[in-house]
């Protein structure tokens, strides 16, 4: 009986809140139609782009084949927006080392790794994805199509009506390019907003999407001091800006947040568990982005989720071996064994392990390691020159 009245409470609790989204007619989502057909030669033009565009991500060498990343990605949007307004999108996930996910007027979106690796709980990833489909669903891909298209023509015509009467035209072409790329920021600040209705009506939390832009701003400052310049935060838009700035962003989705209900569950658990078996990955290509200041940024937010894993540990001595100061493969070596204390099992530690004490002038212990690497993998595809680099 006990447990009953529990589950009442409980129940009763959802409907309320449920019920006060209803009430609350700045909470409401705009009627939605899942099936837009093209309704002009333009139109259908575009979707003939898209659907080729879509193929080639279909078939990329680039897209995580295996079906399980992409299911979790639909099944995280699907929680953000409603299974009805997800039943017709197809998600792409892409293994490319930047920020960015997008989506096309046609219903199909590309996530790409480096999203994945940024964001710091399903909450956050939510918000991004609830982001993009709030442009498709705004119907902001045909619409910018469309004004970009009318701009061109008009900046073409002015540009011949022009050289045809000798008048001066470049002011008043400056002017139509501005008012293309603030529409651009206009759609980006309307898909934030409906975003933000998404989210409130998902349970996510409603802070999620302006802590995302405040931790790409942190790992923006992390940048410029690794690379030694000036943090340099934009605080206005400049005239060709296609996108609000990550401040203003990360300011007025607070705000709104704010007034919002407050959500649950950011299932952090939940996406680190669906990223598990792809995050080495992920890391050896962030490595590559030659960022060692945002690099260290990203291992450390991941590491306060879970702890220093053997896997960030790797990628910790990897990045700190690819600077090569000193002190840098001295520290290398340490992070490659705790790394294999942890638990990681992959040849290539050793070897990389042999590189880093060689390289700092610690020959004998490097020679040790890469015999160690030789012994593990005696068909490597550089065992030859291992084998070169030890009789030296």
């Amino acid at each position: 009986m006990r447990c009953s009245l529990a589950l009442i409470v409980s129940a009763l609790v959802a409907l309320a809140g449920t019920t006060a989204h209803a009430a609350d007619p700045s909470l409401a989502l705009p009627p939605f139609s899942p099936a837009y057909e093209p309704t002009n030669v333009d139109e259908r033009g575009l979707w003939m782009q898209t659907d080729e565009i879509e193929r080639r991500l279909r078939d990329s060498h680039l897209r995580i084949r295996d079906g399980n990343l992409e299911r979790y990605l639909l099944g995280v949007l699907c929680r953000e927006v409603g299974q009805e307004r997800c039943a017709g999108v197809r998600v792409y996930a892409i293994e490319d080392p930047q920020f960015n996910a997008s989506m096309m007027p046609n219903g199909a979106m590309q996530v790409q790794s480096g999203l994945l690796l940024r964001v710091r709980n399903e909450g956050e990833l939510a918000a991004v994805l609830g982001h993009e489909f709030a442009h498709f669903e705004l119907r902001h891909g045909l619409n910018g199509f469309k004004n970009r298209r009318t701009g061109s023509d008009v900046m073409a015509w002015i540009s011949v009506l022009g050289g045809i009467t000798n008048t001066p035209t470049g002011s008043t072409q400056l002017s139509i390019a501005g008012s293309i790329f603030k529409f651009n920021r206009d759609q980006e600040t309307a898909a934030d907003m409906l975003g933000l209705k998404y989210t409130a009506q998902s349970g996510y939390p409603a802070h999620s999407a302006s802590e995302i832009w405040q931790s790409l701003m942190a790992e923006q400052e992390a940048t410029a001091r690794g690379r030694k310049l000036k943090a340099n935060q934009h605080f206005t838009a400049g005239f060709f800006d296609t996108h609000p700035t990550s401040l203003s962003r990360s300011v007025y989705l607070a705000e709104a947040a704010d007034k919002m209900p407050a959500g649950g569950d950011s299932r952090t658990q939940e996406l680190q568990a669906a990223l598990a078996p792809y995050l080495p990955r992920f890391l050896s290509a962030q490595n590559k982005l030659n960022d060692f200041g945002g690099t260290d940024y990203i291992l450390s937010n991941l590491a306060a989720r879970g702890g220093w894993t053997p896997d960030l540990l790797f990628a910790r001595g990897e990045l700190y071996r690819a600077r090569a100061n000193p002190r840098d493969l001295q520290l290398a070596s340490q992070f490659y064994r705790d790394a294999k204390a942890a638990g990681y099992t992959g040849a290539e530690l050793d070897r990389n392990l042999g590189l880093a004490l060689i390289r700092n002038g610690q020959v004998d212990e490097g020679r040790v390691a890469l015999s160690a690497y030789l012994t593990e993998a005696p068909d490597a595809s550089d065992a030859a020159i291992i084998h070169t680099l030890m009789a030296n």
